[in-house]
């Protein structure tokens, strides 16, 4: 079993439905694992509603949802975690990982504070999400 990314253990842990935890925790150790939950980003029902808040269309923009990590203590430096291979387990800048998510059509999550506080967006344009505990 590899180790886990801290970022992407703790969204399994925190932001997880407790039932489906072990499940996800099992599928990140391993390549083959991590690549089906990554595709299972896309439609994701597996969010934990007590610490997930869909954010409001008006407030969906990059510039909007920017604002809103910041405001809960967003750092500058997040971890990606996404179906999109171009970004998934990057770190990067806040605004570069949202300029590169927000209606690209993936499911993408952004850690900025492990277990605490991220952004995640489903496939399509009904599951934006601020993650926090």
């Amino acid at each position: 079993m590899a180790k886990l990314n801290p970022h992407e253990e703790q969204f399994a842990r925190a932001f997880v439905v407790p039932e489906k935890r072990a499940r996800y925790l099992s599928l990140l150790g391993t390549q083959r694992g991590r690549k089906k939950l990554l595709n299972g980003l896309n439609h994701c029902h597996d969010l934990d509603p007590r610490f997930s808040k869909l954010i409001p269309s008006n407030e969906q923009s990059e510039e909007s949802i920017e604002s809103l990590l910041r405001q809960k203590g967003a750092p500058d430096k997040c971890h990606v975690m996404s179906d999109n291979p171009d970004i998934d387990n990057q770190e990067m800048s806040l605004k570069d990982a949202l300029s590169k998510t927000v209606g690209m059509d993936a499911g993408t999550l952004i850690s900025c504070i492990p277990g605490k506080l991220a952004y995640f967006e489903m496939e399509g344009f009904d599951g934006r999400y601020i993650l926090e505990r």
